[in-house]
């Protein structure tokens, strides 16, 4: 119970209990990262519902779509794909760009990259929302078991920090094995939810995993926690991106 609630305190705005972060209880905490998933699905869900009862109209509704799983983490997770556009963006050497990474300060190329990034995630819910999305509130539930599994396969870039804390008590065949699980039964429930919107998904999704084991291997050589937040939103993007493609391609055929 102590992992789970050092899961829900850490990775999201949700009120948690009190308890002692020991060693026992941060070795499983990762293994409920994709819980937190869930639960923000469920609230993608439950408003998606809302406003078609309300007959909201479908700006508005992809605005908040966009807004609700960033309110709900905290933005914790944009905060490290801000930190990494600013690294990324220095050209410098990987030693310099871990320093960015940890750099507090928000430089103007994450201003910049998460105003585009927005821009783009709010267009593609607009897209996306002319059909039913089952398949797209379990999104939240695979983006972070990747990003879980990534974290435990890849080296750390520093071998310190915040993601050490979490991985390093970890039985890391174990909490692979459960965070394979999680994503399995996500990606296998998002085809079944919706055949063509699922698969395109897990497309865009396999596009950001593809990116992002590349670009953390070759800049950074490895991950840190703001990677694993740049990776979380890159592959919430690639699958709503690669749901929107799918929909349009269904109507084709």
């Amino acid at each position: 119970m102590k992992s789970l609630i050092i899961a829900f305190a850490m990775y999201s705005k949700l009120p948690m209990p009190r308890v002692e972060w020991e060693q026992k209880a941060l070795s499983w905490a990762l293994c409920w990262f994709p819980l937190v998933g869930a639960v923000i699905g469920a609230a993608l869900w439950g408003w998606l519902a809302l406003a078609e009862f309300l007959g909201f109209g479908r700006i508005f509704t992809a605005a908040v779509a966009l807004l609700l799983p960033i309110a709900l983490s905290g933005g914790i997770h944009l905060d490290g794909f801000c930190d990494t556009c600013d690294a990324l963006s220095s050209h410098q050497s990987r030693e310099r760009k871990l320093e960015i990474l940890k750099d507090s300060h928000t430089g103007a190329f994450a201003i910049l990259c998460c105003g585009l990034y927005l821009i783009l995630f709010f267009a593609a819910w607009c897209e996306v929302l002319s059909a039913p999305v089952p398949a797209l509130y379990l999104g939240p539930v695979l983006s972070r078991a990747l990003s879980g599994l990534f974290a435990l396969s890849l080296p750390n870039a520093r071998g310190r920090g915040l993601l050490a804390t979490f991985t390093g008590p970890m039985d890391t065949a174990r909490a692979r094995a459960v965070l394979a699980v999680w994503a399995a039964a996500a990606a296998a429930a998002m085809v079944i939810l919706s055949p063509w919107t699922g698969t395109g998904a897990l497309i865009g999704a396999a596009l950001a995993c593809l990116y992002y084991v590349t670009m953390a291997r070759r800049q950074f050589g490895g991950v840190t926690g703001d990677l694993a937040g740049f990776f979380l939103q890159l592959c919430e993007l690639g699958m709503v991106l690669g749901a929107a493609v799918a929909q349009r391609m269904e109507v084709l055929v």
